[in-house]
């Protein structure tokens, strides 16, 4: 049984988790990526950034999309107390960021726009996660082992800090990873 519409999906995302997580929740869809500069206005605040970032992501497909297509475009990012972390620039930017999470409790925010040659909706999902107080060697460690260049908030919890790390987790753990699938889901059936 197809629980979905018959679209032709289009994810654009290079994130290996998206693609994993839209595979597995059982769509077929094809990978396309235009590249858009990834700036925002500082006066956006919260869940305002990823929304702005997802449909920022979706614009240079206007006017490109046939009939049947449904644009899938996402941003990611962690908030903590007022302060937003993307992707860390470096080594001494991610040992900075899991230093700052350490100890504490930040939500990871995902906006995700769907996009149609005839409409777009736009939605957000917020997870709270804890951290454990980390160790400078448990940093160090996974930076290392695990290079977290391209995850907002420098981990990944399907990773080695997020089974020794997180203490706790309120929300979708599937947003932690990058992109909300049950609210995707009924969002889709709604479209």
């Amino acid at each position: 049984m197809n629980w979905l519409p018959g679209y032709n999906y289009i994810l654009a995302s290079k994130s290996p988790r998206r693609q994993e997580l839209l595979h597995e929740l059982g769509i077929n869809f094809s990978v396309e990526i235009l590249d858009v500069d990834e700036s925002y206005p500082e006066s956006l605040f919260r869940e305002e950034i990823p929304v702005f970032l997802a449909e920022l992501k979706a614009k240079p497909f206007a006017g490109k999309l046939d009939k049947n297509d449904l644009l899938i475009t996402a941003d990611t990012i962690v908030w903590l107390n007022g302060e937003v972390f993307g992707k860390p620039a470096n080594k001494q930017d991610a040992i900075n960021i899991l230093q700052k999470l350490s100890d504490n409790e930040h939500q990871v925010i995902s906006g995700v726009c769907l996009t149609s040659a005839q409409k777009q909706k736009t939605f957000f999902s917020v997870s709270n996660v804890r951290f454990k107080k980390l160790s400078d060697s448990e940093i160090n460690h996974y930076i290392d082992e695990y290079k977290p260049y391209d995850k907002a908030g420098a981990y990944g919890i399907q990773e080695w800090i997020g089974y020794i790390g997180i203490t706790h987790i309120e929300g979708s753990f599937f947003n932690v990873m990058g992109l909300p699938v049950q609210q995707l889901y009924t969002e889709i059936q709604q479209f």
